[in-house]
């Protein structure tokens, strides 16, 4: 039988979820291997070094940046408030004093006699990792983090912004088609995960942003309403670290689209469920895409359930397409042709036969992703 490799959209409703919790620098791991967690736990911690702050205390007082040490009034290595006398000169007869005060709390950390600069580090800014999701440690890493394990729901989107977010979750529509409305969202939403079917509005989502919604899942949704949210066109790069409150997960794709059957069957099935998102989505090397966890309660045998790891595509997989003019579409395989065929494009490439709607598609291998689905 033919088969081809491919990125695999997961659309798993039990399934083994690992997530690894790690720290940008070396610190503090918190818990110990085999202790339960829930999303709200600090596992990790460490502080980032503080920002730098320049000050030209050569030019401030007039002076040569050779002769500054001498009046400087804080020794290196120590400890100074925003306010205090950094540096002053003797003036004439003690009068006539030319002063600088430190323009922020700090450690003072070099005076240079070449520039007459001299550098203030701000307080290390502390950074916690938190567990992200109800689970289990399954691996601790030395001074980096850990690895929370669970059993669950795993549903990945397509796209999707505004970072990590958890709460309830609260299906609003009858079926996959409906649109989510301004009128289906309510104040007692507030930190609850709402899913819609086909689209969410601008309007919308905005509501749902005011009300404290920790997170929208919704089919389709309006690209140029991108730029009104952010305040920016949207580019390549990650997402993730919007400052929006309210993350935003696209399962099939842009404008108004179904949302995939299985995985409106699945999340309406766990209506209620405690759930985390992460709307992080990396489209180039190195994809990330959006997903959805709901932990379920039991963590103990985490070995009983395995991902799906095949990571290929057969006659008969499921697939969605990644790119126009079919983009958001799921269909079918029927066939995997060995033989390479011309494009539009006039390239030569390998394509796979898929079904879409009861109709028949030729469709670059390279423009499609497996949906897994067990």
């Amino acid at each position: 039988m033919a088969h081809a490799y491919t990125p695999g959209l997961k659309v798993l409703e039990s399934t083994s979820v690992k997530k690894e919790r790690r720290l940008p620098l070396k610190g503090e791991v918190l818990v110990d291997k085999g202790a339960d967690v829930v999303p709200e736990k600090i596992v990790a911690r460490t502080h980032l070094p503080g920002n730098v702050q320049m000050v030209n205390v050569a030019n401030l007082l007039n002076v040569d940046a050779q002769d500054v040490p001498e009046f400087m009034l804080i020794d290196l290595g120590k400890n100074i408030l925003k306010g205090d006398l950094l540096a002053e000169t003797k003036g004439l007869f003690g009068l006539f004093k030319s002063e600088v005060k430190s323009p922020v709390d700090g450690i003072l950390e070099s005076v240079s006699k070449v520039t007459g600069q001299v550098v203030i580090r701000e307080a290390p800014i502390p950074v916690e990792i938190d567990a992200y999701m109800n689970g289990n440690v399954s691996e601790v890493m030395d001074k980096e983090g850990v690895v929370i394990s669970s059993n669950g729901v795993f549903i990945q989107g397509i796209f999707g912004m505004g970072g990590e977010n958890r709460g309830d979750l609260r299906v609003l529509v009858d079926n996959r088609e409906e649109e989510l409305t301004e009128k289906m969202i309510s104040n007692d939403m507030k930190g609850c995960v709402i899913v819609g079917g086909s689209h969410i509005s601008l309007n919308t989502y905005k509501k749902a942003i005011s009300v404290g919604v920790a997170a929208v899942v919704v089919g389709g949704f309006n690209y140029h309403d991108l730029e009104d949210i952010l305040g920016y066109t949207l580019g390549v790069a990650i997402t993730g670290s919007e400052e929006i409150g309210t993350s935003l997960i696209i399962t099939e794709g842009y404008g108004k689209i179904p949302m995939g059957a299985r995985s409106f069957d699945i999340l309406k099935k766990y209506d209620g469920n405690f759930t985390s998102v992460n709307g992080a989505t990396q489209i180039r090397a190195g994809v990330i895409r959006p997903e959805i966890v709901i932990p379920f309660n039991d963590v103990d045998d985490l070995d009983s359930i395995v991902m799906n790891s095949e990571g290929g595509i057969t006659e008969g997989s499921l697939v969605r397409v990644i790119r126009s003019p079919y983009f958001g579409h799921i269909g079918t395989v029927t066939s995997l042709p060995h033989e390479l065929q011309k494009m539009e494009s006039e390239t030569m490439v390998r394509v796979a036969e898929v079904k879409i709607d009861n109709q028949d598609f030729v469709i670059p291998r390279a423009n499609l992703e497996m949906v897994e689905t067990s």
